[in-house]
């Protein structure tokens, strides 16, 4: 990634559409639940997305998520994104998303992944996937990624998906507590952790992990800056300044959106560059 021609860095975007796969209608209901919520429907292709960015001059990693056991849903190719991140080199990472249900065939994918495809990182959604992030049957998959010293996104907190619908979905909102992820992070102190979201309600349990754990990390994704908890924009200014990360959750919250309100939140001038860009380029090993 070519970042010193880019105004910022986007650690969390999402494939929503693929182009090599028929789409997958099955638990459709699930999107709609998610467009009510965050009042918006774009689905745009990986193409799209990345000539938004380009235009935009923004750095973006982009992930699916893989729920095929909990959802039963088919999951976007690793191997579609991790090509076009190849032909945008200049300006876009690839992140892996395995069912941490697959256990040892999904530690050979990673692998795979990892040497074959070019992939940088990965990500996972507890809720989603519909496990503990401690839980002995992900251990495998984060084996080949401390290995590797790869960063992972983990959503935490509040999931918009499942919100609204009977049951939530039957999606439990209890597995994206940010404290689940104190085991990991002492378990695999070369992987570097990245909570994604403010983790609503768990905020205080998320800044405690980040602060005590120098392998955890924050990105601000999911929400518009200006509802941000006072406290992690405290923090964010002070004790955790090195590790808090530009995510938009794009196309839910676009970039335009999130930096327009960013510069109104409360951030003090002289950590928004980092937020914006610099500590991406640490994390993601481009300095």
């Amino acid at each position: 990634m070519d970042h010193a021609n880019l105004i910022a860095i986007d650690v969390h975007t999402h494939a929503e559409v693929s182009c090599w796969n028929p789409f997958d209608n099955y638990g459709e209901e699930y999107d709609r639940a998610a467009d009510k919520y965050f009042k918006s429907d774009r689905r745009p292709t990986i193409a799209e997305t990345v000539a938004y960015y380009r235009e935009h001059r923004i750095g973006l990693v982009m992930f699916t998520v893989d729920s095929e056991s909990n959802l039963g849903r088919r999951r976007i190719p690793n191997e579609e994104i991790a090509q076009a991140a190849r032909e945008n080199a200049d300006m876009m990472m690839a992140f892996a998303s395995i069912d941490p249900h697959k256990g040892k065939m999904g530690a050979r994918e990673a692998e795979r992944l990892i040497r074959e495809e070019g992939i940088k990182g990965f990500k996972f959604h507890p809720t989603v996937q519909g496990f503990h992030p401690y839980d002995k049957m992900a251990w495998p998959l984060y084996e080949v990624i401390d290995a590797h010293r790869m960063p992972v996104i983990f959503h935490t907190g509040h999931s918009g998906i499942g919100s609204g619908m009977r049951c939530g979905g039957g999606l439990r909102l209890e597995y994206s507590n940010p404290m689940h992820l104190d085991d990991v992070a002492i378990s695999f102190p070369d992987m570097q952790i990245v909570m994604a979201h403010p983790s609503f309600p768990w905020q205080d349990e998320a800044l405690s992990v980040a602060t005590h754990k120098p392998n955890v990390w924050i990105d601000l994704s999911g929400w518009s800056p200006k509802y941000f908890p006072k406290q992690l924009v405290q923090y964010a200014n002070t004790l955790l300044k090195d590790r808090i990360l530009f995510g938009s959750d794009y196309p839910l919250i676009t970039p335009e959106r999130w930096m327009r309100d960013f510069e109104e939140a409360g951030f003090k001038p002289e950590v928004m560059p980092g937020i914006l860009k610099g500590n991406a380029v640490r994390l993601l090993g481009l300095a």
